[in-house]
């Protein structure tokens, strides 16, 4: 993963305290249909896809998992989109309900190794100004992703529309935001077998040469 300058881009924002606690959302509510089977369920390394996101994360960060049910080998609470699935905004909205911290991060449960991005994603909010209320990932081709990013939870509830099933993501865009390049393995997810497998080697060869 690699840190660029980052890209403020204003919207709503609230103000709030930057030094407090930090909840994940981990969206697992999606369908896989382009996986062809439950994707999170897959083997990856020795765990599934979900267990390599939750343990990617700090060991003292409470996570909330949004979706059905299932097992974890991480404790988590669980959350459920109203109605099942309502989307990934939905998704960020049942989560924000569990949620009892200043700082939220939020990852796709198809991101494997999401956790480092997410740590510094949440260290670059911490020490933002006051009118930075988020930051956000973006690829190499400066494509931001609010379902990768680290928000101030007042600012999220201050733009999600009520209800929020089926709205688009980039709604969360419209708080006040600057933007961090995420690449590698970090910053990437799984909608394919294929990408599975060629995730899984990317992590491989970043393990045996060290980030680029």
């Amino acid at each position: 993963m690699s840190a660029g300058e980052p890209t403020v881009r204003r919207g709503v924002t609230t103000g709030g305290d930057a030094s407090g606690g930090v909840t994940v959302v981990v969206l697992a509510g999606g369908t896989s249909r382009r996986f062809g089977s439950d994707k999170l369920a897959a083997p990856l390394q020795g765990r599934t896809v979900l267990d390599a996101v939750l343990h990617s994360l700090p060991a003292d960060w409470p996570l909330v998992v949004v979706g059905p049910v299932r097992e974890v080998t991480r404790p988590v609470a669980w959350a459920r989109e109203d109605p099942p699935g309502g989307g990934p905004l939905a998704g960020v909205v049942a989560g924000l309900e569990v949620v009892r911290t200043p700082l939220v991060a939020v990852a796709a449960g198809d991101m494997p190794y999401a956790g480092p991005a997410l740590v510094t994603l949440v260290g670059v909010l911490r020490t933002a100004p006051p009118e930075v209320d988020a930051v956000v990932a973006t690829d190499s081709h400066g494509v931001a992703n609010p379902l990768l990013a680290a928000y101030r939870v007042d600012a999220v509830r201050a733009v999600v529309p009520r209800p929020a099933t089926n709205r688009p993501a980039k709604l969360l865009l419209e708080v006040a935001h600057v933007e961090v390049t995420v690449s590698g393995p970090a910053g990437r997810d799984v909608d394919t077998p294929s990408d599975l497998k060629a995730l899984e080697q990317l992590k491989d060869l970043q393990d045996r040469v060290g980030p680029t």
